[in-house]
């Protein structure tokens, strides 16, 4: 069941609040419901797991459902050597004398 809930706010906060919640792509609501969880969740003694939720901002609202994608795009690897095989320097020969 739902409960409204009625919040004054000064012009700064509103702002502030605003220009947050439109940055991630997110209602007022959901911004509001967002910091209610956060400062009412329990200690971080309790879960670690949950301590570290809301650590890095900016990520993109659909990483939980494409993270092997994002993580594709952000991982970059040498290739592989073969095992026993080398590159071969390119001799050179030296000048000749005349």
């Amino acid at each position: 069941m739902s409960h409204p809930l009625q919040v004054y706010l000064d012009d700064s906060e509103f702002n502030t609040l605003t220009a947050w919640a439109q940055a991630r792509g997110w209602t007022l609501s959901q911004a509001v419901r967002v910091a209610l969880k956060a400062l009412t969740r329990p200690a971080h003694e309790e879960d670690p797991l949950l301590a570290a939720s809301g650590m890095i901002e900016g990520l993109p609202p659909d990483l939980s459902a494409r993270f092997d994608a994002y993580l594709g795009l952000s991982y970059v690897a040498e290739p592989r050597v073969p095992y026993g095989q080398t590159k071969q320097k390119r001799r050179t020969r030296k000048p000749v004398r005349r």
